[in-house]
């Protein structure tokens, strides 16, 4: 048999128990090289660049051919 619980639980200890669950707001830092915010320690989305490095090659969105 499956053990249940002996009492009803509160909302009140329900929620206090789901206090810390709520979802954060993103830390952002600001990029070296083109002075955009990014998340930390990832590739910036804007420039390409990680720790001084070009790693990714982002195109120009606003140029066409």
């Amino acid at each position: 048999m499956v053990p249940h619980p002996k009492r009803k639980l509160s909302k009140g200890s329900k929620y206090r128990r789901r206090a810390h669950d709520a979802l954060g707001v993103p830390k952002l830092v600001e990029c070296t090289q083109c002075h955009q915010m990014m998340l930390p320690h990832r590739v910036c989305p804007h420039c390409g660049q990680y720790r001084g490095r070009q790693v990714l090659e982002v195109g120009d969105a606003t140029k066409t051919s």
